[in-house]
């Protein structure tokens, strides 16, 4: 699982375009004062800071630990963890996309500073006029799980997620959640995620729903895959469909729509 997991870190990087070269970060401050964040560098224009150093300045009554081969913040309001090479931190049982993997250097921790700033409860900004990256305490604690994600949604997304694609990277697992997202969100489909796996025009439109796997209970990984999707993680672009060609006959959409990727053994088309 995580060599498939920095797989698909790597994957993610891959299909952004660029290439993850570092550089030095630019100066950050923390509620207007200079922080010293030894270990911060930039990389694809994201700036990667140490868990540590910018939770103790941004939240000093939380505890930071490291446990179970993975970093730990816990607060009364806030229990999250980063684990190296994972594309996502967990925060409230929530889980919050980091492309390019959790990163580990000289001991440190590493991840954006705008997705542990979400998962702390702080704006960040660039401020160009100094041309430092500035964080600002304050603002509400991150929404917890069960209150953010439709429970309705997150049932029925994480179940189409894992029928389709279980044995895929995490990547692959997101690939396919986008696309039923972004039928929900096309006017050609029904609106919903519930909508979109049980249309029936055209004898179904998911092999699960017609041989029963959508019932199946998902897989742990695709139940984080789904979450993600609902954070607005995004593999595929706006891919209305996918397919194996080597485990279907039925290639309508190689045909007849615009190739976007493979991913595994899924191809995708918009």
């Amino acid at each position: 699982m995580k060599k498939q997991l920095i797989a698909a870190a790597l994957s993610a990087a891959l299909l952004a375009g660029g290439q993850n070269v570092a550089a030095a970060a630019a100066p950050l401050t923390i509620d207007g004062t200079a922080l010293e964040a030894s270990g911060s560098y930039l990389s694809n224009n994201t700036t990667y800071v140490p868990i540590r150093t910018v939770t103790e300045a941004l939240r000093p009554d939380a505890a930071v630990s490291w446990s179970d081969g993975q970093a730990v913040v816990s607060a009364w309001d806030l229990n999250l963890t980063a684990r190296p090479g994972d594309p996502y931190i967990q925060a409230n049982g929530r889980c919050l996309y980091v492309p390019d993997g959790v990163q580990v250097r000289s001991g440190r921790v590493l991840v954006p500073v705008r997705t542990l700033g979400a998962a702390l409860g702080a704006q960040v900004d660039w401020d160009a006029a100094t041309g430092s990256v500035s964080v600002t305490g304050g603002a509400s604690v991150l929404t917890h799980a069960d209150s953010y994600y439709n429970e309705d949604d997150l049932y029925w997304l994480s179940r189409i997620i894992s029928a389709e694609s279980r044995g895929e990277s995490l990547l692959g697992q997101i690939a396919v959640g986008n696309v039923v997202l972004n039928r929900a969100a096309s006017a050609d489909f029904p609106d919903t995620i519930y909508g979109v796996i049980f249309d029936s025009r055209w004898g179904g439109q998911f092999e699960p729903v017609r041989n029963g796997t959508i019932y199946d209970t998902p897989a742990p990984s695709s139940i984080v895959a789904a979450k993600l999707c609902l954070e607005g993680a995004n593999a595929v672009g706006d891919s209305l469909y996918f397919l194996a060609p080597a485990l279907t006959s039925n290639h309508w959409a190689m045909n007849q729509r615009t190739y976007v990727t493979t991913i595994g053994c899924h191809w995708f088309y918009r």
